[in-house]
């Protein structure tokens, strides 16, 4: 207080005034007199900290009292913190005040402000004696740089001397300090001028003392900001050099105090990385990333050799995002140097990297999981091949499950970095480690493909309706051809992978799977799926994006895959090459060459479209769909001609079309780019990829022929069989070829040895051979049988097609059908083709011809078709007159054609000489045969049967006398019959109907003419009764037909001079009834009777009408011999159930001609106990009460025959009934009928020509 007392005392006015001013007089008086400094300056603490942020207070008493105070902090330092430090709480206020000026001032840049704190802080850092109090110093001069970065370069230029306090700071004993210092070091190092000129400075005395103060630092704060120096300096080349290989320090440097010569970055930061400290632990990652990226090659060894990457791969387990992220980083950049993998780093630490992967892939952090990924595809690129990265099969499936999560995440970006690390796990090397684990591999290439397959069509979907942005829309095409490009490269590594396991018997399939186990992990189900894969999901994603760009190296990636599928699946590769070819892919490899491989670009693009030119070409060559395959020689001669022709052609269509027209004089390399060009042309075109115009290619390959003739060359067979093709499918039907292109295309063809070398099936290129006469006269008979020997369209289901519901023809056939109607005489090489050509190939004609005859009714060949055929019977005859059997397996085709030309006559027509010379042909060929030859005898019967019912009674006579001279037919016909009884369930059941019917027709027309009869048949009558009784199944036909023979017979009373009826064995002696009856016993009447009340029952049309017949004649032969018997078989109670079974056959079943017939019969012999009167009144009523107009001529004949027989007998008690039955049936002439067209007579059944006639009459 004495002190105080005698300041103030002694102290004059003005000094007064300023004590006064140092004081806040509002405040004041609240102040504890303990905040007044007792020296001068007077200062009240408290005054001050309640000034300064005062608005109201001028700014020149506020500098003022600032200025005071840092007088007082100079002069009394001790007082003054002593005063402050009284009340912590007023300490901290009174340094934010101050932080708040001085970040005021770094806002303002006031630079004669920062100017003054810059001086000031220098000067105390100079004054001090010791480096003790500088920490507020060189804390505010690192936040003054912080806050205004052009600091630092002031600092360097101006203050350089600071720089050697700074030297002070950094070896003083106090990490608080070091920390100061370093932080300051380190905002000067970010500004590239002053690291610049701190250069010197840090290579003479920083560089070997900082290494050792981080080494040896202990707290956190000076280890982060030693790390943020570090980071700032590893920003230049300069300091990186000098850091790591210590270059160019001085002797000075080496021996400055508390440095250390023999610490390394790199086992500073390998410390660092094994604290504890996450944050030290990603600072560290940072400073070796920073190093790293300057020059991997250069400075990663040091890291290697330090064992860094082992520490690295174990942080990948951390929990920490940013540590695992620094991690990958460094791994990353480690990566790029060799020693990284010979030393076996990858080896130990690809678990780690799997794992880490697995974990990484579950957080939302698109970042880590590209940088993850990253590094996989590094390390899988770069892994040498002699060390094997992947140990057992486990941990390679554990990455591929990795791979497969990764390419199915919807980050674009993380996908886009899966499918390369997919393409680079896709090696043999990777995947050697039995077994292979190709289910695996399959599941990842299915979610890649798939993925790619999502984003592509995610981006056509998110089109604008609008106008889009046109850089929206590049942007959007460019980056879905970017990760298809990578999808395919991905692809295109399984591909190779698989070509690469062909030659590894290990890997062909699982080695553990179990004998008996059904094997799936096998490479030939991977490669199939491979295929698939392709043609499912590649082939539509790159058509679907060259509809907007196209891009070489994309192109490139994709032939070459398609170009691989051809070794991966060799046993398909025929059948892909097909699909590709009618998918326009010939085209699309053309357009590609003749867009970038012009010249000498794209030489890359230009060799793999070659390449897949090429095998795709010798696939379709070697198994072509509609051709021979070539010889080996043509094939080799092929494969030397597109090897050296298809790299120099890189033309457009128009261009190449104008090159093959070309006829001046042609080298030896320019023709055989002109055959390379041509071939292309034909395996398009074969494959329906018609991309040049036909007119233009008809002349093109025109005028290349003609060039060939003019230099005499004759060009290699498939160049030639390819012309023909272009030229047959390319000709308009308008057009023909000039008489000399005609002349030169058969000199050429003149030198071939056999046309099938240079055949194409194709109905256009037949009718080209058939259309000019100089050309079918020489080769129609080898071309037709080559294309029928081709033609796989059957016409079977056309063979039995009514005219009224024809389908429609395929092509194949049309064209051939217009060519017969056009130009007839390709009928009779038809012919000689039917008789001459193997049996399938006979038969495929043998339809054709059927079916063309069936449909072109109107044209009348059958004189042409007959005569040809003719001869070919005679010189058949001739050649094997004794077997003719034996002569062609052809000959019952040519016989049924024969057959059927007589089919197509409905109406009677006379035979001519001809006809009478086939007749007599015929039946010498049959007399030549056994029973066995059904082949041949079936259609000559039908042929010799239609012969004597469809015709006129005076050609019938003819016919049958012919015939009947043939003693060998008789003979023939005896033995068939013969057989009946034995053979009526074998395959000669056809054959037998017609032999019975034939012998029926020719007993008839025998007795009825008094024809010479040169052979006499016997037949057994028991035999004949027998088959009768116990017909086999599905023999209704053959019955009716012996039923004919009988009814012929009856009606003859068995003196048919032909047939003679011979006793089956001993007979006993016969009965005085047998006697009338003769030659017929009483017991085969009835045996007789009692077979065709059964045959009745069966209730078939056509075997009714022929029993109703017989039992006509039946009892017409009984009723002229004994009345008696006669009337007692109509009266049997039986025939009564018979009539009532056949009437239940449903409505109106009274109005079928059988039964017509049969009621007719009954009522003729008085047979009421079968059919009363009032049952006929009853059927005359049901008749008057149907339309009449509907019913076929058959049953009018039979009404009418039921009408007369009951007027006959005066069953017509109704007389007003009786004249309307009159007038109904006299106003329907059976001759124009209305109801039904009327119907055929002659119909074939079963192979078995019929007269419907014959049977019923």
């Amino acid at each position: 207080m004495a002190v105080r007392s005698a300041a103030t005392v002694g102290t004059p006015g003005p000094r007064r005034e300023e004590e006064a001013a140092l004081l806040f007089e509002r405040a004041h008086y609240r102040h504890d007199p303990r905040w007044l400094l007792p020296v001068t300056p007077r200062l009240c603490l408290a005054c001050a900290l309640e000034l300064l942020p005062e608005p109201g207070v001028s700014l020149v008493r506020k500098k003022h009292m600032l200025s005071c105070f840092q007088d007082a902090l100079v002069r009394h330092t001790s007082l003054v913190t002593q005063l402050v430090s009284q009340d912590q709480r007023v300490c901290i206020r009174f340094i934010s005040v101050l932080f708040v000026l001085i970040q005021l001032t770094t806002q303002l840049k006031l630079e004669q402000t920062i100017r003054c704190l810059l001086d000031e802080c220098h000067k105390e850092l100079c004054n001090m004696p010791s480096m003790r109090g500088s920490l507020a110093t060189l804390t505010l001069l690192g936040k003054l740089v912080d806050a205004i970065p052009a600091l630092a370069d002031e600092l360097v230029m101006e203050h350089g001397n600071l720089m050697e306090q700074l030297l002070r700071g950094l070896v003083y004993p106090n990490e608080g300090i070091q920390a100061s210092v370093c932080y300051l070091y380190g905002k000067l190092y970010s500004s590239p001028v002053a690291a610049e000129m701190l250069s010197g400075h840090f290579r003479e005395k920083l560089f070997p003392l900082f290494l050792s103060i981080l080494d040896g630092a202990q707290t956190k704060e000076l280890q982060i900001n030693c790390l943020g120096l570090l980071r700032q300096l590893l920003k230049y080349d300069l300091f990186v050099s000098m850091i790591m290989n210590k270059d160019g320090l001085g002797e000075s440097a080496k021996n400055i105090e508390g440095s250390s010569g023999d610490t390394s970055l790199p086992l500073v930061l390998k410390k660092l990385l094994l604290s504890r400290d996450e944050t030290l632990q990603v600072a560290s990652a940072h400073c070796i990333i920073a190093v790293l990226v300057h020059s991997p090659a250069k400075h990663a060894p040091a890291f290697i050799h330090a064992d860094i990457p082992e520490f690295l791969f174990e942080h990948l387990s951390s929990s920490s995002e940013m540590l695992v992220w620094s991690s990958y980083n460094c791994l990353t950049l480690l990566a790029e140097e060799p020693l990284f993998f010979s030393k076996c780093h990858t080896v130990y630490g690809i678990e780690a990297v799997v794992r880490s992967l697995q974990g990484s892939l579950e957080m939302n952090n698109t970042e880590l999981h590209k940088q993850g990924l990253l590094l996989f595809t590094e390390i899988l690129t770069r892994q040498p091949e002699e060390i094997k990265l992947f140990t057992n099969s486990a941990m390679c499936r554990d990455a591929g499950r990795a791979l497969q999560e990764a390419v199915s995440s919807p980050v674009l970006e993380v996908a886009a970095e899966a499918v390369k690390a997919t393409s680079a796990f896709l090696r043999k090397d990777h995947q050697s480690a039995p077994p292979v684990q190709y289910g695996e591999l399959q599941a990842l290439l299915e979610a890649m493909l798939n993925r790619c397959a999502e984003f592509s069509q995610t981006l056509l979907n998110r089109r604008p309706l609008g106008h889009a942005s046109s850089r929206d829309s590049e942007k959007a095409i460019l980056q879905r051809g970017k990760f298809l490009l990578s999808t395919l490269e991905g692809f295109r590594s399984a591909c190779r992978l698989a070509i690469e396991f062909q030659s590894e018997p290990s890997a062909q399939e699982n080695p553990f799977t179990a004998p008996s186990a059904k094997k799936e992990d096998t490479l030939e189900a991977f490669s199939e799926f491979l295929l698939s894969a392709c043609d499912l999901l590649c082939i539509p994603m790159v058509m679907r994006h060259l509809e907007q760009t196209t891009h070489p190296a994309l192109m490139e990636v994709f032939l070459s895959i398609l170009h691989s599928l051809f070794v991966i699946v060799p046993h398909m590769k025929e059948k892909f090459s097909k699909k590709l070819a009618a998918s326009s892919f010939i085209r699309l490899t053309l357009e590609l060459k003749a867009r970038f491989c012009s010249g000498l670009s794209h030489s890359a693009l230009n060799q793999v479209c070659s390449n897949f030119l090429y095998c795709m070409c010798l696939n379709l060559l070697s198994a072509p769909e509609k051709t021979g395959p070539p010889s080996e020689e043509e094939l080799s001669a092929v494969s030397e001609l597109l090897q050296h022709g298809l790299p120099q052609i890189s033309s457009s269509s128009p261009e190449s079309l104008a090159f093959l027209s070309d006829r001046q004089y042609m080298e030896g390399a320019a023709r055989q780019r002109q055959y390379c060009i041509l071939l292309l042309f034909y395996l398009a075109y074969i494959h329906e990829d018609r991309f040049v115009s036909e007119a233009e290619l008809f002349e093109a390959v025109q005028s290349f022929l003609l060039s060939l003739q003019d230099q005499g060359e004759r060009p290699p067979l498939v160049i030639f069989k390819a012309s023909i093709y272009l030229l047959a499918i390319c000709q308009d039907k308008d057009n023909t070829l000039r008489e000399t292109m005609v002349s030169a295309v058969r000199k050429f063809l003149e030198g071939i040895p056999d046309l099938q070398l240079v055949y194409t099936h194709h109905p256009l290129l037949l009718r080209f051979f058939l259309l000019y006469p100089e050309l079918m006269s020489r080769y129609g008979h080898h071309v037709l049988e080559l294309w029928f020997s081709w033609e796989d369209s059957s016409c079977e289901e056309l063979d039995d097609v009514t005219s009224a519901g024809q389908p429609a023809l395929p092509t194949s056939l049309a064209v051939l059908f217009q060519l017969l109607r056009s130009i007839p005489s390709i009928l009779l090489i038809l012919l000689d083709l039917i008789y001459s050509s193997p049996v399938d190939t006979a038969h495929k004609v043998l339809i054709s011809l059927r079916t063309f005859l069936r449909r072109n009714e109107d044209i009348q060949v059958g004189g042409l078709i007959r005569g040809h055929f003719l001869l070919i019977l005679q010189r058949l005859l001739v050649e094997h007159g004794a077997s003719p059997s034996e002569a062609s397996g052809n000959l019952p085709l040519l016989l049924s054609l024969l057959s059927l030309m007589q089919l197509r006559n409905v109406s009677e027509q006379e035979l001519d000489s001809m006809a009478m010379k086939l007749l007599h042909q015929v039946s010498k060929l049959c007399g030549k045969c056994s029973p066995t030859d059904v082949d041949i005898l079936q259609p000559s019967f039908n042929f010799l049967y239609w012969s004597l019912h469809q015709t006129t009674p005076s050609s019938q006579k003819r016919a049958a006398a012919v015939l009947l001279s043939s003693t060998g037919l008789m003979e023939l016909l005896e033995k068939m019959l013969a057989l009946t009884l034995a053979k009526a369930d074998s395959p000669r059941t056809a054959l037998l109907c017609s032999a019975w019917l034939l012998t029926a027709s020719f007993s008839a027309q025998q007795h009825k003419d008094s024809l010479q009869v040169h052979q006499t048949l016997s037949v057994e009558m028991d035999q004949v009764l027998k088959a009768l009784s116990f017909p086999k199944k599905k023999t209704a036909l053959l019955s009716a037909a012996i039923l004919c023979f009988l009814r012929t017979a009856l009606r003859q009373s068995f003196s048919s001079a032909l047939v003679a009826l011979v006793p089956s064995g001993a007979q006993p002696l016969p009965a005085a009834e047998d006697t009338v009856l003769a030659p017929l016993r009483t017991s085969q009447v009835w045996s007789l009777v009692i077979g065709l009340q059964n045959l009745l029952v069966q209730k078939d049309p056509l075997l009714s009408q022929a029993c109703v017949g017989c039992l006509e004649a039946l009892l017409d032969y009984l009723d002229a011999r004994s009345p008696d018997i006669a009337l007692h078989v109509a009266s049997q109670p039986w025939n009564r159930f018979l009539l009532f079974t056949l009437l239940d056959a449903g409505e109106n079943s009274f109005l079928r001609p059988e039964i017509l017939r049969l009621m007719t019969l009954f009522m003729r012999y008085r047979s009421s106990s079968v059919l009363s009167h009032e049952e006929v009144g009853d059927v005359l009523q049901g008749v008057a009460l149907a339309d009449l107009s509907t019913l076929s001529n058959t049953t009018l004949q039979a009404l009418h025959g039921f009408f007369q027989q009951v007027q006959s007998m005066g069953h017509l008690a109704d007389h007003s009934m009786a004249q309307t039955l009159q007038a109904s049936l006299e106003g329907l002439p059976l001759s124009t009928s209305s109801g039904q067209p009327p119907l055929q007579d002659m119909l074939c059944l079963g192979g078995v020509v019929v007269s419907l006639s014959h049977i019923r009459n």
